[in-house]
């Protein structure tokens, strides 16, 4: 059973809060639709395809303290030691080692070893994984849409507008290329954000909903993690609650933990960020004929994109405790093959 959100006017102000923050990004947008025609009447999409997203290179400075309106963020180490490195493909990577003759030596997307030049950087604020890549391609939506192309077009745009607002934002995954559990986390464990968010679109539900069932997932051992996990499941609800669409969901859909057999985190990207605050996004259901028309948008994929940043602000700049916790049913189904090293080919790098 889904929890109400906690302290109403509290919650209310810190979004107002946030919201004024926003302002800054929301000046760039204004040519863009806020949200997909009308959530009431649940507009068709735009785009009747797979959505696709092009390359972009992540943030590679490691700059001082940065503010924006209303945000003041954490500065990253000045200290100029790599613990990622940006290589001239794009491709973000954690270091093992600096070398004497200013190369470094990697781990690549399939957690092999490399020796490689680039930018190097530092630390960031905000780590956003684009889940699934290259030949792990996602759940496929039944018009075709696939769930890698919507993780990292999401991911995007969360990174331009907390970039926007003065944050160091790091990909994972810079664009459609294999990237094991392992480098995804290692990239996050390195560069110790104040956030690590790994963005996913769910599949295979429960049964009809009549609210969004949008899932987040924390860690379970990290009362951090659970409220980045709690503020990402209230923003991204509030966001998709004005769809009047047949909504999807699993019975216990919620901000929740998963455990393994030994009692620790089922999922791997949140095992292996161990002591880095993470938290797993799923925000719709792509199986799903209607929920799949809206992420096929981009207007739709803006304002998924938009709450994951309020999210990510108020865990940064506020107290507030999160809300739509729940106690998962248990489960014994393997979430799905993939993200380790077997069949992965690394990108030229």
């Amino acid at each position: 059973m889904t929890t109400s959100i906690t302290d109403g006017s509290s919650t209310h102000s810190a979004r107002v809060l946030v919201a004024a923050a926003l302002l800054l990004f929301a000046a760039c947008s204004a040519g863009r639709a806020a949200t997909t025609g009308s959530p009431a009447a649940a507009t068709p999409p735009s785009t009747a395809g797979p959505a696709t997203a092009a390359a972009a290179p992540t943030t590679s400075a490691a700059p001082a303290t940065t503010t924006a309106p209303g945000v003041t963020w954490p500065a990253v180490p000045a200290d100029g030691v790599a613990r990622a490195v940006q290589t001239e493909n794009g491709t973000v990577l954690p270091v093992t080692a600096a070398n004497q003759d200013g190369s470094f030596t990697v781990d690549t997307p399939c957690s092999n070893h490399a020796t490689v030049s680039g930018a190097p950087i530092s630390g960031a604020n905000v780590v956003l994984d684009p889940g699934h890549g290259g030949n792990e391609t996602g759940a496929i939506g039944p018009g075709g849409v696939v769930e890698k192309d919507v993780n990292f077009a999401v991911a995007q745009e969360v990174r331009q507008l907390l970039e926007a607002q003065g944050a160091t934002v790091v990909l994972t995954r810079t664009s459609d290329y294999n990237t094991t559990i392992k480098t995804r986390a290692e990239i996050a464990a390195s560069l110790r954000p104040q956030a690590f968010v790994s963005i996913h679109h769910n599949s295979n539900p429960d049964g009809p909903s009549d609210v969004p069932g949008n899932e987040t997932f924390y860690q379970i051992a990290s009362p951090s993690s659970k409220r980045l996990a709690g503020l990402l499941w209230e923003e991204i609800t509030a966001a998709f609650t004005p769809y009047h669409i047949a909504w999807m969901a699993e019975t216990d859909h919620g901000a929740k933990y998963r455990p393994n057999a030994s009692g620790g985190d089922y999922y791997g990207i949140l095992r292996d960020a161990s002591g880095v605050t993470s938290a797993l996004s799923e925000a719709a259901f792509i199986s799903n004929p209607p929920e799949e028309h809206l992420l096929a948008d981009p207007a739709f994929r803006h304002v998924e994109a938009e709450a994951i940043a309020r999210a990510i602000v108020r865990y940064v700049t506020t107290n507030d405790p999160g809300g739509g916790y729940v106690t998962p049913y248990p489960r014994t189904d393997p979430a799905g093959p993939g993200g380790g090293p077997q069949g992965c080919t690394d990108p030229p790098l």
